[in-house]
């Protein structure tokens, strides 16, 4: 006796084709809108001459981190340039912040629900477990098939895989505020919304830092997945290198990564301290 299959992948494939047919002006609306985004910040990016770029950058980060991180945002950024990957590298800066600002304009506001209500973090973490467990390579399809080939679904892709952080982090770092704190907050009259920003969310800024960090280097891991479905950057130079089977190559186009990776960590990490000791 056979027991009869449940049929998740019909259901799964009836609910994308039902949103394709009923929210395609949505999906549209957002491939514009992100799509527009990302282009500008690029755009920005590469308009300027690299040297340019190059010290505003290594300024902002003397500015957090002092010599050391100064030092290395402009011996890594001139060794990207001299690879010759400077648009690429450009191109995916503006992919990753795209994706890391939308997952915190999301995620923030998510965390601090799931803190303030129980009913609703009951709910959001079996999506986040499914979310951050799920192979990365699965987000591409729904993705493709919403918003077609290109850097949108990459960015939508990028913001699936790395947002939980964001949510996990704020949730704790909410619930983790003193609550003799948040009761002296109540006996002197304050609304919700006072407590919230006056008490809990400076208080909280550290650890919602921390995940906005994590946020950020998943997002740089997406980059090469990304590139599969049409995203523009570094990640094609990786992929195109792997199919080419060009070791060279990619191990070039993979410094780049590294050194955008390491910037952006220390960069949030710094500036999460200039915060804690504000």
């Amino acid at each position: 006796m056979s027991i009869p299959k449940i049929p998740i992948g019909e259901w799964v494939e009836s609910l994308e084709g039902w949103l394709e047919t009923n929210f395609e002006p949505f999906f549209d609306g957002v491939k514009l809108v992100v799509g527009s985004v990302v282009d500008g910040l690029a755009d920005g990016f590469n308009f300027f001459p690299p040297l340019v770029v190059i010290a505003i950058f290594t300024v902002l980060a003397f500015w957090l981190g002092r010599y050391r991180l100064g030092a290395f945002t402009l011996l890594g950024l001139l060794l990207v340039l001299n690879l010759g990957y400077w648009e690429h590298t450009m191109d995916t800066l503006a992919l990753v912040l795209t994706a890391s600002f939308i997952s915190i304009v999301v995620g923030v506001p998510i965390g601090i629900l799931c803190a303030e209500y129980k009913k609703v973090q009951s709910v959001v973490t079996p999506i986040l477990d499914l979310m951050q467990t799920m192979p990365a390579f699965v987000y591409l399809l729904p993705a493709v098939a919403f918003f077609s080939l290109g850097v949108v679904p990459g960015v939508i892709a990028s913001v699936i895989f790395s947002i939980p952080p964001t949510i996990r982090l704020t949730s704790l770092a909410i619930r983790q505020v003193p609550e003799d704190l948040v009761e002296a907050a109540d006996a002197f009259g304050s609304t919700g919304m006072q407590k919230l920003i006056k008490v809990q969310l400076p208080i909280a800024i550290p650890t919602i830092m921390a995940g906005i960090n994590q946020t950020i280097m998943l997002s740089l891991s997406m980059v090469v997945i990304a590139s599969m479905i049409g995203a523009q950057g570094v990640g094609a130079d990786v992929y195109r290198a792997v199919t080419q089977a060009k070791t060279g190559m990619g191990t070039e186009a993979g410094l780049a990564v590294v050194v955008l990776a390491i910037m952006l960590d220390r960069m949030t990490q710094k500036l999460a301290k200039k915060n804690k000791k504000e």
